[in-house]
């Protein structure tokens, strides 16, 4: 039987949005902005109340002022006093530890005082703001407390940010401790990538246009090139960066998500439970290889000093609270191979970095080169490639690049492209991305946001990596220019193919 999809018509169910981390930089940067724009839009439940979360003492008016302030900082449209003020008059903060059953204890008896009050029917989303070290420890005692018992038509749900995990083997200790209290329904992975319109829209493209559909496998795509460029360094970001590297921070989840919406097969209905499990299927079919493969099929790098859009950088090496001999890539390419019957012998190419020449964030698929044979008596020596790019970041879109015949006598052909910007179609306000994966969560909609086992297939794919390069050490560590497009053996992991990565420029 198909199971329902969640109605987005219908008046939302009344509930409160409890942060934990509610002073922290997620929160001021993207949650407060998300909230304030579903707020403009009419998009919150009527009862509907904030419970920020604090460790140290603060009074409602000043968290309110803190929210009030960070609203201010990091808005994405202009704000409206009467919304940000409405929003705001439903905010209340709650002092507690996140390793203190007493907290958790008094924290219950708040939200019952505040549900009675505000109508909200005892629904209840907790908000993991908060370092991955603090997810089991706060959602055991948030179990222990009983204050993610469901009864009734009552709901309770937990949203838990990337990183899920620094490897296969703590993914999956992660997920038991999830699941040792919470069932899967309850449990909202957030990867802030698959909020934006042009990931979403990867899916629609593909299977609402029959002009893609038929040709979207084997026969008639040559290869995938997915880039996630950034231009910004490490910055103050080294302490954790360090520790963590291009491959963890970015390929499981961001590169992953990307791989999985391109290589999935098309789902039964369109439902959350559907979705998930052909985007999960495709990536449990990427071939894993063995250690020699592992580096046969990947680049590493790390930038030294140079110049993104003319000014100076230093390397990554000189940034602060990184060790000076420090081995920690930020700048990885990958060769990957799904072993399935559509992508058989389809080479995916897999790369991202910091301080590179551009920040771009695109997928590309190449369709193989169709017979010059017609074209043998004429000065035609070659043809140009078709490529579909889908724009993810800065602009978004999508690209056609196709052949075509140069004015004039003789037979020249030319590469051209047609073109289509969101911006020049819809009209759109200005977002952080959190909107839509707060609203889903709030309807209970996880179709954006993944389940354990595509947690568990992404670390898959990507630990044989990991223990290569860790045996490796620092032989194999490449370095590039800061504002480059990486290192030079990056485009030798493509060019032994006879192709070249798509430029950043």
């Amino acid at each position: 039987m198909k199971p329902p999809r969640p109605n987005k018509s219908r008046p939302q169910d009344g509930c409160s949005f409890v942060i934990f981390g509610a002073t922290g930089d997620l929160t001021k940067r993207l949650l407060v902005p998300a909230l304030y724009n579903l707020a403009a839009s009419k998009l919150l439940p009527e009862h509907f109340t904030i419970v920020g979360v604090v460790r140290s003492p603060m009074t409602n008016e000043a968290f309110r002022e803190h929210l009030a302030a960070a609203l201010k900082e990091f808005a994405t449209r202009p704000v409206d006093e009467a919304v940000a003020k409405e929003l705001f008059a439903c905010v209340i903060c709650v002092q507690g530890q996140p390793d203190d059953p007493e907290s958790f204890r008094k924290l219950g008896e708040q939200l019952k005082q505040l549900e009675a009050r505000a109508k909200t029917g005892g629904n209840r989303l907790f908000y993991l703001a908060t370092p991955p070290g603090a997810f089991a420890p706060i959602v055991r005692q948030l179990a222990q407390a009983g204050l993610t018992q469901q009864a009734g038509a009552q709901w309770r749900r937990v949203v838990v940010e990337k990183p899920f995990g620094t490897d296969l083997s703590s993914a999956q200790a992660l997920n038991r401790d999830l699941l040792s209290v919470l069932e899967e329904e309850q449990i909202f992975r957030m990867d802030h990538y698959l909020g934006k319109e042009t990931v979403q829209n990867i899916m629609i493209m593909r299977f609402a246009n029959g002009l893609f559909e038929p040709i979207w496998n084997r026969n008639h795509i040559e290869h995938v090139q997915i880039t996630v460029a950034e231009t910004v360094g490490v910055e103050r970001r080294g302490g954790f960066y360090d520790k963590t590297g291009a491959l963890r921070d970015m390929v499981p989840n961001h590169l992953c998500q990307l791989l999985s919406l391109i290589a999935m097969e098309p789902p039964a209905h369109y439902s959350a439970h559907a979705v998930r499990s052909e985007k999960a299927e495709a990536l449990a079919a990427i071939d894993i290889y063995g250690p020699q493969e592992a580096l046969a099929n990947s680049v590493r790098g790390q930038y030294r000093e140079g110049k993104v859009a003319g000014k100076a950088v230093t390397a990554y090496r000189a940034a602060p609270d990184v060790d000076p001999r420090s081995t920690t890539e930020t700048y990885v390419a990958l060769r990957l191979q799904i072993d399935n019957w559509r992508w058989a012998g389809v080479p995916f190419y897999l790369r991202t970095g910091k301080a590179l020449a551009r920040r771009k964030s695109e997928v590309a698929i190449k369709f193989k080169e169709a017979p010059i044979a017609m074209f043998r008596d004429t000065t035609v020596a070659g043809m140009a490639q078709n490529f579909l790019v889908l724009s993810i970041q800065p602009d978004e879109g999508i690209l056609l690049q196709f052949n075509a015949k140069v004015p004039g006598p003789s037979i020249e052909l030319a590469s051209v492209g047609m073109t289509f910007r969101y911006k020049d179609y819809f009209d759109s306000q200005p977002s952080t991305g959190y909107e839509t994966l707060i609203y889903d969560c709030m309807i209970g909609d996880a179709m954006l946001f993944q389940r354990a086992d595509q947690v568990e297939a992404g670390w898959c794919a990507v630990q044989p990596f990991l223990d290569s390069w860790a045996a490796a050490g620092a032989a194999g560590l490449e370095t590039y220019p800061a504002g480059s497009d990486g290192p030079e053996t990056s485009d030798r992991l493509l060019s032994r193919d006879g192709r070249h990565w798509r430029s950043l420029e």
